[in-house]
C-alpha cells in the first residue's frame, strides 16, 4: 500500500484488502460465497444512487448486488453474478474522517457487511464475526 508515499491508496490496493479480509473469513463462510464477486470502483454509478435514493456519492461505502441465499429458490434463474461492490472514494472519505481505525480494518468491515447481505444474516450473526465496535 501506498501509506508513506503521500499517494491515495488505488482500487488495486483496496482489492488487495478486500482479498486478505475474504481469506480470513472462516472456511464455511467463504465457501457459502462461491460465485460472489468482489468489485471495486471509486464510487457508485449515479443510477444507483438515484435508485437507493443517496445524495451524496461519498454515502455509499459498499453494496450487494443480487438476491440473498436465504431468498433464493430453485426455479431461480441468475440474470448475473451476485456482486459485492466496495467504493474506494467513500472508503477513503470515512477512514480519514474517522482517523481512528486502520484502512484494512474498514475495507474488512465494508466486506463483511455485504457479504452478509448476500448471506441473509442479521446484525447478530455480522457482530459474531466482525465486531467493529470494540
Amino acid at each position: 500500500m501506498n501509506s508513506c508515499s503521500g499517494i491515495a491508496p488505488g482500487i488495486g490496493d483496496i482489492e488487495a484488502m478486500a482479498g486478505a479480509a475474504f481469506a480470513a473469513l472462516p472456511e464455511p463462510f467463504r465457501k457459502a460465497c462461491e460465485g460472489l464477486a468482489i468489485r471495486v470502483a471509486d464510487f457508485p454509478p449515479e443510477e444507483v444512487l438515484r435508485d437507493l435514493g443517496i445524495d451524496d456519492p461519498f454515502a455509499l461505502t459498499g453494496l450487494y448486488q443480487g438476491v440473498a441465499l436465504t431468498e433464493r429458490s430453485v426455479a431461480d434463474q441468475p440474470q448475473a453474478p451476485d456482486t459485492v461492490w466496495l467504493f474506494r472514494r467513500p472508503i477513503l472519505e470515512e477512514w480519514i474522517e474517522r482517523g481512528d481505525v486502520a484502512l484494512d480494518r474498514l475495507v474488512a468491515h465494508v466486506l463483511v457487511h455485504e457479504i452478509a447481505h448476500h448471506l441473509g444474516w442479521s446484525d447478530d450473526d455480522i457482530a459474531a464475526i466482525d465486531r467493529w465496535w470494540e
